[in-house]
């Protein structure tokens, strides 16, 4: 039998107004892959939190290897050999990439980076990663940025390593790798815990699986003795359904044109290459590829966040290229980016004030000086209408948890009644009910006419939504497929860049 390494036992932890945690059980063991699962708000990542050392429990005991400990940091449970991959990255922008995994390092009094990013490359060939152990973190995408670190969590070679969604940014086959990875390290008495709300990677890959809601932990199984279906009922407490969701086909006259644009990165090297999609109204297209390959460079010559190099983009008729991102926004394309903390909404602002932010200007709010009443009911609605939990709307953003901040950004973003969505990894880092309600944001917009934009590294998401998908790979269009039509073996050549549809 495995050997337990991670023993939590009745583990509470409270907020002002929040129970997190409520006398929740966990065991992990030496040489098991362990699936942590739960909806948004269930209480995963405050465990894990208390396991690190970032918090500290209100009630409960913490036994590693059998041995009661007290993390009253996390450099006490660095000590004790944990390491966590987490959601929102603890890495710092004007830093490169080495220099971020070298941070906290003490075996020299001197910082050997050249040594170092020869083994960051040999991890990153291993698995599949590309990062340039020279590039600075602000460069980079957000799933460049998850790279780095898993990177920095293999680097250091923790005993028991949380993994919170770090396939997010491979393809098939990488995803292969990695587990392929994290199997050998468990073979080697590691333990891993993995977080993830991606139902076939749990069913391919676990051990053994523990479910969280709303703060409990409703049951721990072995993956040989359940089922997709059965997790489904336990995270959500009801029946999930899978298979494809955008059903009706209400396709109509083309909406969205761009033609051959070519835009550069941040570091002024080429991000897309004559690139070419046409969408039409109450239309969603897919794009599949692994980020870091144009995806956030082609959003956001779209919104007018960056400027294109050649080629022209039109909606509707009208041309794009070189409006103002507010000519853009007032001609009616909503944006959800890929980093709702730092782009999609102000953190330290209220509801209120991230709700009108696209219509503050609007004369319905003041012609001089804004009217808060009017202000105050417009996020009410909002908030009422997408079923945002919060304590009122002057709560700050901060507060909220990931799939409150998404919907709340959908709400500002649709309220716009928009002729074109532009969504980028819209569910990423999202549990199953937030997920499914995004996609039926989504799916409303387009049978209202809408031209939609999907962004996704989930391969699932995408065969669930598309109507057509079209595949990136280092900026260029390496083919266009009808949905009904497309293989998964295919997408995937063409998402590595092994396979080219000549006739997109």
């Amino acid at each position: 039998m495995s050997q337990l390494a991670v023993r939590m036992v009745d583990i509470r932890k409270t907020f002002p107004g929040v129970v997190a945690n409520d006398q929740v059980n966990l065991e992990i063991y030496r040489g098991e892959i362990h699936a942590l699962l739960g909806e948004n708000g269930a209480g995963k990542s405050t465990l894990m939190n208390i396991l690190t050392g970032l918090y500290q429990q209100d009630k409960g005991e913490v036994f590693i290897n059998d041995e009661l400990r007290n993390f009253k940091s996390p450099k006490d449970a660095i000590e004790a050999g944990i390491g966590m991959v987490h959601q929102n990255f603890r890495l710092v922008k004007p830093f490169t990439v080495t220099e971020n995994v070298m941070l906290g390092q003490k075996k020299s009094a001197f910082l050997k980076l050249d040594e170092a990013g020869e083994r960051i490359n040999a991890i990153s060939s291993k698995f599949g990663l590309k990062v340039h152990p020279k590039a600075k973190i602000w460069q980079l995408s957000v799933g460049e940025q998850q790279r780095v670190e898993i990177i920095k969590m293999l680097y250091k070679g923790t005993d028991i390593l949380i993994l919170d969604e770090p396939t997010a940014v491979l393809t098939p086959q990488e995803v292969n790798d990695l587990f392929e990875i994290l199997r050998g390290m468990a073979d080697d008495g590691k333990a891993i815990v993995f977080i993830t709300h991606k139902m076939h990677e749990v069913i391919d890959f676990a051990d053994r699986i523990t479910v969280l809601r709303g703060g409990l932990s409703i049951k721990t199984l072995l993956k040989k003795e359940t089922d997709a279906s059965e997790l489904g009922k336990l995270m959500v407490g009801k029946e999930f359904l899978s298979g494809r969701k955008n059903t009706i086909n209400t396709c109509g006259d083309r909406s969205l044109s761009i033609k051959k644009v070519s835009a550069l990165n941040d570091k002024g090297l080429p991000a897309l290459s004559e690139f070419s999609l046409d969408i039409c109204k109450g239309e969603i297209v897919g794009i599949a590829g692994v980020a870091g390959n144009g995806q956030r460079e082609l959003s956001e010559v779209i919104t007018g966040l960056r400027p294109v190099t050649s080629g022209n983009i039109q909606l509707d008729g009208t041309e794009l290229t070189k409006k103002s991102i507010r000519e853009i926004i007032d001609f009616g394309v909503a944006f959800i980016p890929e980093d709702r903390h730092g782009m999609g909404l102000a953190s330290n602002l209220t509801v209120i004030d991230n709700a009108i932010l696209k219509e503050y200007r609007s004369s319905q709010y003041g012609s001089r000086l804004l009217d808060l009443k009017k202000l105050r009911e417009k996020a009410q609605c909002l908030v009422d209408d997408f079923d945002v939990k919060i304590p009122n709307v002057d709560c700050p953003v901060k507060l909220m948890s990931g799939g409150n901040l998404q919907k709340l950004l959908l709400a500002r973003e649709t309220s716009i009644e928009p002729k074109l969505v532009v969504a980028v990894y819209p569910i990423r880092g999202l549990d199953i009910g937030a997920t499914d309600f995004v996609h039926n944001v989504l799916i409303e917009q387009k049978n209202a006419g809408a031209a939609v934009l999907l962004i996704s590294e989930d391969l699932d998401e995408i065969y669930k939504m598309a109507d057509r998908i079209a595949v990136m790979y280092e900026g260029k269009l390496m083919g266009i497929l009808s949905t009904e039509d497309a293989d998964i073996g295919e997408v995937g050549m063409m998402m590595a860049g092994a396979r080219k549809k000549e006739d997109a």
